[in-house]
């Protein structure tokens, strides 16, 4: 599942595609947004807004867009005014002058009201990248848990946009063993956490890709990289920094990845 930064990113690089370029054409080839595609075609579209690993799409009309890629959703971009041939299923297609922007495979994808969208902001934790993002809410709820922190962190309702990468990432940064519950962990460490996550958030937007290994200490893998040469970490056999054997947890369904030694319980 896309991470935060992803989300950001699609916003930030779709609004130059979509917002303030004359009527978008909505479509759904698939057929199973095709209602909801029919209140919005042609309408101006006047934001795109990322919440979490959530896309919200303010239309003209006073409709509101929700998307939510979940495990399986993929966005394919075609640059240009000509229509792009469409290429499996797509449940939704946006189409300006400046381009083509194809969405397969979300776990939503929706036309709904402004108090709909809120309702969905009223679930969610601080987004670490939003302006608006309160931290002292998310230190909070996590002093709180009795949870281990390594769950709390993806618990979106405690703080939203961190997914399995950034947790166990930040957690290794601050050396915090992910199965130590939030209400242990000191004001200080929690700060730190949240600090950790906002950094490495805003610099994933920044790379269009996940590197969480200071720059200052190690050298980062030029182009595409696999799993594991830009984390400390996750997805590692062994630790980057001292070599121990990594271990992993599960923890919020997933495997989390830490090093015994560098975390110690």
């Amino acid at each position: 599942m896309p991470e935060g930064h992803t989300i950001h990113r699609i916003a930030r690089d779709h609004t130059k595609l979509l917002v303030r370029a004359g009527p978008i054409e909505v479509s759904s080839p698939q057929g199973r947004f095709a209602p909801d595609a029919a209140l919005v075609d042609g309408a101006d579209l006047r934001r795109i807004e990322a919440y979490g690993k959530h896309l919200f799409y303010s239309w003209s009309t006073g409709h509101v867009g929700h998307v939510h890629l979940g495990l399986f959703g993929k966005v394919r971009v075609h640059l240009g005014a000509d229509e792009a041939p469409v290429v499996g299923e797509v449940r939704m297609r946006l189409h300006s002058a400046r381009a083509t922007i194809d969405l397969a495979g979300p776990t939503a994808c929706t036309i709904g009201t402004d108090d709909e969208r809120a309702a969905i902001v009223a679930r969610l934790g601080p987004d670490p990248l939003r302006r608006d993002a309160d931290e002292a809410i998310a230190i909070a709820r996590m002093a709180a848990g009795r949870a281990p922190l390594g769950a709390l962190l993806l618990d979106q309702r405690v703080l939203s946009g961190v997914g399995n990468v950034y947790r166990a990432e930040a957690l290794f940064v601050n050396s915090i063993r992910p199965t130590r519950p939030g209400r242990e962990c000191t004001p200080d460490e929690l700060r730190a956490v949240w600090d950790t996550v906002v950094a490495m958030l805003r610099q994933g937007v920044r790379d269009n890709r996940i590197i969480t290994i200071d720059r200052r200490e190690f050298i980062v893998p030029r182009g595409r990289h696999r799993r594991g040469e830009a984390t400390y970490v996750y997805h590692r056999d062994r630790c980057l920094r001292c070599g121990t054997p990594v271990e992993t947890v599960e923890l919020g369904g997933r495997a989390c990845y830490f090093c015994p030694f560098c975390q110690p319980a």
